[in-house]
């Protein structure tokens, strides 16, 4: 295999792109703080004139996102908009509007149902559908808490609505887990489970779209440059959707202490396997 090049600066990428599909967690901030190189390098990738979208596997709408970057200390020069895993499920989660529907999260996920017919309010005995947005308290849950809850919905066949298909998450040096690692169990039992976000195709769509719009001009897929640190939604998404990627190291895929180059030949090693452009121990300029 072809050693995949370790960059210690994304300058020489820039040239060739006009829109960046930037994630969030794990590459502009670990949950807590931002990081000041990524910042700094989206906003310098704007004012060269490039385009610089955040696309998130976060449950929550735009408006709720851009709220909680505000509250960590991202810098709006960063980004020119957000595109949500939140604002791509809401259109699956509208289809149940007058039906009984289980949330399945934390009540800051709440926003995702602002707006909508769909109210959630029922219990696994009587919904007709969940809809996950992660775990209802991710400092001390695993989902093997949730085992007897997926049980029940899977004793009535109940579909399940991912709107965030991250397994798990850095926050401030600590991995937690995601309500793709509950929907993940529920499809294990035989469940059926929706996605919108990373890596299906739904919410890069909606990105390009914005993108071009924000451009106010088409945007070829050549032009674009995905960077992120999943390889099963970042990395993958990218692959499927027929654009670039770079891979930058979180402590979700990366060891401690682990090299970039010996982490890359060990997440990509295989031929089969989908493969950044490049890889990145930091998002650099």
């Amino acid at each position: 295999m072809t050693a995949i090049p370790v960059l210690t600066s994304i300058s020489p990428l820039a040239g060739s792109s006009d829109l960046w599909f930037v994630d969030i967690w794990g590459v502009i901030h670990n949950g807590v703080r931002p990081f000041a190189s990524s910042v700094a390098a989206c906003e310098a990738f704007r004012k060269q004139g490039g385009t610089a979208l955040l696309v998130t596997n976060s449950p929550r709408p735009r408006e709720s996102v851009g709220r909680q970057l505000d509250g960590i200390g991202v810098s709006r020069d960063a980004y020119d908009g957000i595109v949500s895993s939140g604002e791509v499920s809401r259109s699956l989660i509208e289809a149940w509007a007058g039906r009984p529907i289980l949330h399945i999260g934390p009540s800051r996920d709440l926003p995702i149902f602002e707006g909508l017919q769909a109210k959630p309010g029922a219990t696994a005995e009587d919904a007709d559908v969940a809809v996950c947005t992660g775990l209802y308290d991710d400092e001390t849950e695993t989902p093997d808490n949730y085992s007897s809850l997926i049980a029940k919905l899977k004793v009535r066949d109940i579909p399940m609505i991912c709107a965030n298909p991250d397994l798990k998450v850095e926050r401030g040096g600590r991995i937690i887990y995601c309500a793709g690692a509950i929907a993940a169990a529920y499809a294990a039992l035989g469940g059926t489970v929706s996605y919108a976000g990373k890596p299906y195709l739904p919410i890069y769509e909606l990105a390009l779209k914005t993108g071009a719009g924000l451009r106010e001009a088409p945007i070829s897929k050549e032009r674009v440059l995905a960077i992120g640190d999943g390889v099963a939604t970042d990395i993958a998404g990218a692959a499927g959707f027929g654009i670039r990627s770079v891979f930058i190291a979180s402590g979700v895929y990366v060891q401690a202490g682990e090299a970039i180059g010996h982490a890359a030949s060990r997440l990509f090693e295989s031929d089969s396997a989908v493969k950044p452009v490049a890889v990145m121990k930091d998002f650099v300029w």
